[in-house]
């Protein structure tokens, strides 16, 4: 995967595509073909990897489509894409989604022990007290862990946990996220920049999600950069004119194209 020098330079590549395809929030009512079941994220994540996603970002909901970070949910979920799509990592979030604490997000890992998991550093700094467990197990249980990054005070929280042996130095996974759901901010190819100059002289393995139509925009502005991608209806439905996606999968074929042309 690209790593994230002083220089800014692509040292592997490979870049990588991860799909998010319904995220913490969205319902039916924002897109019909938004995968809220069980069966529906199975298809969705099958239809994906077929048009190009290499990981899925997993988000599992109750049954009234709310969030959750129910363990027996991931596991069942896991294992039914797993079972479709054997060979398609899967990443589950942590993200509290304005619900949980960080007692819940870490029982979340604890009980669903996954191969791969994304973690919020400005979730875990509400309660500090807990970082050292939350990543210390995350270590032990040899979950790769990808950092989220909101703005630029995540990244200094992100190094000063490094260097105070909080979050170990090997686990430099980061995603940024460009622009914001609430209240919605559309992000801009160059929001990804004050990003990269934050992060200078940082060795970050580092991936981009961006909110609103502009997603493949900012896209092609990461893989010029040399950093991964995350797409999906998590962030945005719209192709780049504004008009609705079909579904996951157009987008992510839009995507892989941009990919293949570097």
């Amino acid at each position: 995967m690209p790593v994230l020098h002083a220089n800014l330079e692509l040292e592997m590549s490979h870049p990588t595509l991860m799909v998010a395809p319904n995220g913490a929030r969205k319902q039916k009512s924002d897109h019909p073909a938004l995968p809220v079941s069980l069966d529906e994220i199975v298809q969705c994540a099958a239809e994906c990897y077929d048009a190009g996603a290499d990981i899925l970002h997993l988000h599992v909901r109750n049954d009234d489509g709310s969030h959750s970070l129910d363990a027996g949910r991931y596991r069942e979920t896991i294992a039914g894409v797993a079972e479709r799509v054997p060979d398609m990592p899967i990443q589950i979030t942590t993200e509290s989604g304005g619900i949980f604490d960080v007692h819940t997000q870490l029982r979340c890992l604890q009980d669903t022990r996954p191969h791969r998991a994304s973690v919020s550093i400005r979730e875990i700094a509400r309660s500090p007290d807990l970082a050292s467990h939350v990543y210390g197990f995350a270590k032990e249980a040899c979950i790769d862990v990808q950092h989220i990054i909101y703005g630029l005070p995540d990244i200094a929280q992100y190094k000063h946990w490094v260097e105070t042996a909080i979050i170990p130095e090997t686990m430099n996974s980061v995603i940024f996220v460009l622009g914001q759901y609430t209240p919605p901010i559309n992000a801009l190819p160059d929001d990804l920049l004050p990003f990269l100059d934050a992060a200078n002289n940082m060795s970050l393995e580092w991936a981009v999600c961006a909110f609103g139509q502009n997603e493949l925009a900012c896209a092609q502005r990461a893989l010029q950069r040399g950093g991964n991608i995350r797409i999906g209806f998590e962030n945005n439905l719209h192709l780049p004119d504004g008009t609705l996606a079909q579904n996951n999968a157009q987008t992510v074929a839009l995507a892989r194209a941009l990919i293949n042309e570097i």
